[in-house]
């Protein structure tokens, strides 16, 4: 059968491949931690009961028709208001753009700004950029971060690629690791931004930046979230920001992002999103739009959610660290935000009770699947290389028993190693 060149080249998510030795195990009967997922156990971490009632009701009232391109003006307008007291962001309506989550909306970005060819640069690890760049024939230029900076990259990192770029992808808090910019280092990717665009001739596409910041509400202890725009106001003009309800109301199933930034960029994202038919269900929009206009209501779920969240990823994460004490050969870096802690699970080169040998972190993550019923992603799943024993664990899938439960079987799968 003869398809598309694109179709030919496409590679499906490297994080399904773990999902089906998950599902063939519990077929058997088995239970496993599974902390590979970016999603919520609705029965765990439930959405708001006001935004849940307001969905149910708006579908009682008949608002089940086609919403606008753009998305319904009440929820546009709920938007600008939220940017506006969250962020001290000042976003016109027309500079928003609702979508059913935030991938339509990504997507949208880079079919807007980025013809086959152009350069679109991103860190390594990060989520899906890698295929986004497949999607729209773009040069993909993964930058390798360490875990000295948390995997964040800096100027530093990005400058001998940033000639040329047309697309700068970011995100803060960061999917895989669930750690963030500080202050110096996103003000100095701002700065960078600003002196290639000021360097370029006026017949040169500018340097534009993806900013997703799905998680931004989703931070802990002394961590703060910073944004391009509030960091270097005169950046405006070149920030796309991904943006939405999914992850810090836990209603990824709910399907509402919103995306905002310059106004000539939105329109066409608009077109995009109106020709795929991605837009967020209307009653879905109806609720949010009320929903997140009640304050009282947001800080409140927000309040709990993050608690609980954080527990989770104290939990592990002080686990591992006593892990570490013991004489494994493991470490974790500090929950700053996200459902995500960042975990090393050094055993390459170690040899399983039945006589196999662990030769990239693929194979250690399915011994730990197999024998501790625990499952991570490792980070070549977002762009580095299986040779890096760095892997994401995702607590929303988990309750704080489950975690605690599957600590000492990770413990003794790694002892049983020689």
């Amino acid at each position: 059968m003869s398809v598309s060149r694109l179709a030919k080249n496409l590679k499906g998510s490297e994080i399904i491949k773990i999902a089906g030795e998950i599902n063939e195990l519990k077929k058997q009967g088995q239970k496993i931690a599974n902390l590979t997922i970016g999603d919520f156990d609705s029965t765990i971490f439930p959405i708001p009961s006001e935004l849940k009632e307001g969905i149910k009701k708006a579908y009682d009232e008949y608002q089940t028709n086609y919403p606008p391109a753009d998305g319904i003006p009440a929820l546009r307008e709920s938007v600008s208001l939220f940017l506006k007291n969250r962020y001290s962001l000042t976003i016109d309506t027309k500079e928003i753009q609702i979508s059913s989550g935030s991938r339509p909306l990504i997507y949208a970005t880079y079919l807007a700004l980025v013809d086959p060819g152009d350069k679109v640069i991103y860190p390594a690890p990060s989520w899906n950029n890698n295929h986004y760049c497949d999607l729209t024939g773009a040069e993909g230029v993964a930058v390798a971060t360490t875990a000295e900076n948390n995997f964040m990259p800096t100027a530093d990192d990005l400058r001998p690629h940033i000639s040329d770029a047309t697309l700068l992808a970011l995100c803060s808090p960061l999917n895989p690791t669930g750690t963030m910019f500080s202050k110096n280092d996103l003000e100095g990717i701002c700065d960078l931004v600003l002196e290639e665009n000021k360097r370029r001739g006026s017949d040169q596409k500018p340097l534009y930046i993806l900013y997703d910041q799905i998680y931004s509400m989703l931070t802990f202890g002394k961590h703060e979230h910073y944004n391009p725009v509030t960091l270097r106001p005169e950046i405006k003009d070149y920030v796309i920001y991904i943006d939405g309800a999914s992850k810090c109301f836990a209603s990824t199933g709910v399907r509402v992002g919103w995306g905002f930034g310059p106004e000539k960029v939105i329109d066409k994202m608009r077109t995009v999103i109106m020709h795929m038919g991605a837009w967020a269900p209307k009653p879905e929009q109806v609720a949010m739009a009320a929903f997140i206009r009640d304050n009282t209501a947001v800080d409140n779920y927000l309040s709990a959610f993050k608690q609980r969240i954080q527990e989770s990823l104290t939990t592990l994460y002080d686990s591992f660290k006593q892990l570490k004490a013991e004489g494994f050969n493991v470490d974790a870096i500090e929950p700053m935000g996200a459902i995500y802690l960042t975990v090393k699970i050094d055993y390459t080169g170690k040899t399983t009770p039945d006589g196999r040998l662990l030769k990239n972190s693929d194979d250690i993550n399915f011994y730990l699947i197999n024998e501790a019923k625990a499952a991570f992603v490792p980070f070549s799943a977002f762009g580095t290389d299986n040779s890096v024993n760095w892997f994401r664990a995702s607590v929303g899938g988990c309750s704080l028993e489950d975690i605690k439960s599957m600590l000492p079987r990770i413990k003794e799968a790694l002892t049983k190693l020689s």
